[in-house]
């Protein structure tokens, strides 16, 4: 089970030199609407076809996040990207409700294409 990590750890990991990738385990919609800067977009549901794609690099920092702490979609995807052999991913509890929350900018529209 993945390690959690707290939105003050988050946010000192993204203001640090850490080399952190977020991805948002929801669906494109949702992740259009609104997700964390910089954040990649994995729904749960297709970790095993993106993640090779998008995250190439098994031992990178990935930190996991949904919607809030009922959303089970990060929890989900974190499990399976363990599964697939990622060394380093947290999950962000919390999510996208208590970053908003907490004032903390967002960004919206769709990702980059993946060649």
């Amino acid at each position: 089970m993945a390690e959690t990590i707290t939105l003050d750890e988050l946010k000192a990991k993204l203001d640090g030199d850490d080399d952190i990738t977020l991805v948002e385990a929801l669906g494109p919609m949702y992740y259009e609407d609104a997700h964390l800067p910089g954040a990649i977009n994995i729904p749960h549901d297709q970790v095993d076809e993106l993640a090779p794609k998008l995250l190439p690099d098994n031992d990178a920092q990935v930190v996991v996040y949904c919607a809030n702490g009922p959303c089970q979609n990060s929890g989900i995807a974190a499990r399976r990207l363990e599964q697939l052999g990622y060394t380093r991913v947290r999950d962000y509890h919390e999510g996208k409700a208590e970053w908003v929350e907490a004032g903390l900018p967002i960004e919206s529209g769709t990702a980059a294409a993946v060649s």
